[in-house]
């Protein structure tokens, strides 16, 4: 045990890992948020979808050179969203279709076009073109090399989520349980439903350099699902579902750093293990009624 202590000494001595800590809380803490509205939404697929997107994105932004790739990356993410989560029963291609065709559109796309870079014969960009694949769909390396700033945007953009969920969380909440019923007493539901897609847009840009975009929607789900399990009230939900993705995201980045796994996977690992902890105690507390 002292061993593992020291050894987490030594590496928190590194700003890198510091940052990682930091940036993998916040991005946890946002990711909890929202995930609970996408999954009582019916649209938990959406994260998967649009991390899908951001890497169809990248893949744009690197083939054609552009300096910071979030130009491109950003924008086009927050349009799908908003056309996703727009989908409704007045489209002919449901909520569902629609992000399974983006997501295995954008995923196609942005393999194909990575892999017609490599094969350019340009040894550089075929070197860069691999690294970029690696660390968006797995998170793997971009993790610990986070600067000062990345952390400060990161930092900024959470306070951001976190103030706007608190001002409108009557909004949200509404929107949420019944949308029709939210319209009929004067609620913008739209303008709501923007900004829901706005915010798990940018929230999937931050979090994509961090677990990975193959990963992400396990980010986004399993903490709203582990908390449904045992807790009914909306907020109760919201509550238990950002304790369990910060303490998932701590535990998870400290496993990687003692084990040496990669952190993305670490950390959902550690959701699904909390996930089927709580379905035993739901279980369990059923049938003790």
């Amino acid at each position: 045990m002292s061993e593992m202590i020291d050894k987490l000494q030594m590496y928190f001595q590194y700003p890198y890992v510091r940052y990682a800590m930091i940036v993998g809380l916040l991005i946890a803490l946002c990711s909890s948020l929202l995930g609970v509205t996408l999954v009582m939404k019916r649209f938990s697929f959406i994260g998967d979808g649009l991390s899908h997107v951001a890497f169809g994105a990248m893949a744009v932004a690197t083939i054609t050179g552009v300096t910071n790739n979030m130009l491109i990356i950003m924008p086009v993410t927050i349009i799908s969203a908003v056309l996703l989560l727009r989908t409704g029963s007045n489209t002919k291609i449901k909520g569902d279709a629609a992000v399974a065709m983006i997501s295995v559109g954008a995923l196609a796309v942005g393999y194909m076009m990575m892999n017609i870079a490599a094969q350019s014969g340009n040894k550089r960009m075929t070197s860069n073109v691999s690294a970029d694949v690696c660390s968006t769909l797995f998170g793997s390396t971009s993790i610990l090399t986070l600067s000062l700033t990345d952390v400060w945007v990161c930092v900024a953009m959470s306070v951001i989520v976190v103030a706007i969920f608190l001002i409108f969380y009557n909004k949200i909440f509404a929107v949420t349980f019944d949308e029709n019923f939210a319209k009929a007493t004067g609620v913008r539901s739209d303008m709501y439903n923007l900004l829901i897609a706005i915010v798990i847009a940018v929230i999937i840009v931050i979090a994509m350099n961090f677990v990975g975009s193959l990963l992400i929607s396990a980010l986004i789900i399993f903490p709203a699902l582990s908390a449904m399990r045992i807790f009914k009230s909306f907020r109760s939900v919201i509550i238990c579902s950002v304790v369990i993705s910060l303490i998932c995201a701590a535990t998870g980045i400290i496993v990687s750093i003692l084990v040496g796994t990669p952190v993305g996977s670490t950390i959902v690992s550690a959701d699904i293990c909390v996930f089927f902890i709580f379905t035993i105690t739901s279980m369990v507390l059923k049938r003790g009624k």
